[in-house]
């Protein structure tokens, strides 16, 4: 981290830079040291027409920034049961496709599954299920990885709901989020409703749109493309935006919660406060299990149990950082902007939501130029 406060100041002029020139509407930014909250800001408005201020209490929706406090519940799940990332899928899900997989390969995103041919409704859980379960895998662990942006969902809580008999999202709030007092919800009760804001897409210029990422989503029939439409359903922000969506409880992409709850939930996974987590779970969701070229992201991606890393190079650089410069910080993106990850060299972790996106596969500038400042880069 730069030079302590300095370094929160650095953050906070950023934050307020976002408002005035970046387009932002509302967000918060939450960072956390040793144990502590350091900082909280929460600032703007929870919707255009500018009927309710947004606070650090604000509740957002915050897209694949989910996918590691779902992780984290199938490992205590498994955990429970005496089992780990090491074991065999088909030990719990016997009609998995691949029966070399093991729960690691699933949470690196190694089992090739990111695309169904068999259509299925992103609402029904056992329709996507049913999918999975005839899909022949596009490449099997070992050989490649690429994303599964919508899939990893069922993937995860299937393995929930035989281990546990409850669904993923009632189990991470038993077990994870209501022990640790974090404002995170996968699958938010009808009482939490008048607490979200409302969701805006981003926009992408027509160079943007020539990336290779949206070259291939835009691409008729490939991968990329077939991923992100399965399964059915809920393509739209504006979907997002109702309590139909807040309410399914969609461990891929449907978390609900601030940037504090984020934050605080990386403490836990970098062991920098006591929680419900065990070594044995913190230690897979930090441990680099595959990393190279992205098939469904098409850019150089690195994943553990269930968190996203950036990629390191041969001689131990890194070409990004998205998660600042220590090579062992982990985390995740959201759809749109929203970020969170910890740093167990120093201890740190860091969240930030908010409600008008940005047209980006990962972080945009607001939340880039954010993490810049935190670690004095600026």
């Amino acid at each position: 981290m730069g030079e302590g406060p300095s370094a929160l100041n650095e953050v906070v002029e950023v934050f307020e830079e976002n408002f005035r020139s970046r387009g932002e509407l509302g967000a918060s930014v939450s960072i956390w040291w040793q144990g502590q909250e350091i900082l909280s800001l929460g600032q703007g408005w929870c919707d255009k027409e500018q009927t309710r201020k947004w606070t650090a209490d604000t509740l957002i929706p915050v897209y694949s920034a989910t996918k590691p406090p779902a992780a984290a519940s199938l490992l205590m799940a498994l955990e429970r049961k005496g089992l780990g990332v090491e074991t065999r899928i088909r030990e719990v899900w016997r009609r998995f496709p691949l029966a070399e997989a093991s729960f690691g390969d699933l949470l690196s995103h190694q089992c090739g599954l990111s695309a169904l041919d068999q259509k299925a409704s992103i609402w029904k859980h056992e329709e996507v299920v049913s999918a999975i379960e005839a899909q022949e895998p596009a490449w099997r662990p070992g050989q490649a990885h690429g994303y599964h942006a919508r899939t990893f969902g069922a993937l995860v809580d299937e393995p929930v709901r035989r281990l546990t008999g409850k669904t993923l999202g009632q189990f991470w709030w038993d077990e994870i989020a209501a022990p640790m007092g974090l404002s995170f919800w996968i699958g938010l009760p009808e009482k939490e409703w008048p607490r979200v804001a409302k969701l805006y897409p981003g926009r992408a210029s027509a160079g943007e749109f020539a990336s290779g990422f949206y070259h291939e989503f835009n691409r008729e029939g490939s991968l990329t493309r077939r991923t992100f439409g399965s399964p059915l359903g809920l393509r739209s922000v504006q979907e997002m935006n109702t309590s139909k969506a807040w309410a399914a409880g969609l461990p891929a992409s449907g978390g609900i919660g601030t940037a504090a709850a984020l934050a605080k939930f990386y403490q836990a996974a970098i062991g920098a406060i006591e929680s419900p987590l065990s070594d044995s779970v913190r230690h897979a969701l930090a441990t680099r299990r595959v990393q190279g070229d992205d098939q469904v992201l098409i850019q150089p991606t690195a994943f553990s149990a269930g968190c996203q890393l950036d990629p390191v190079e041969q001689d131990g650089s890194k070409e990004r950082m998205l998660y600042g410069p220590d090579t062992e910080a982990f985390g995740h993106p959201g759809a749109g902007g929203s970020h969170a990850f910890g740093d167990p060299e120093i201890g740190l972790s860091f969240a930030y939501t908010m409600n008008q996106m940005e047209l980006n596969v990962m972080p945009g500038r607001r939340c880039t130029t954010l993490v810049d400042a935190l670690f004095g880069k600026l």
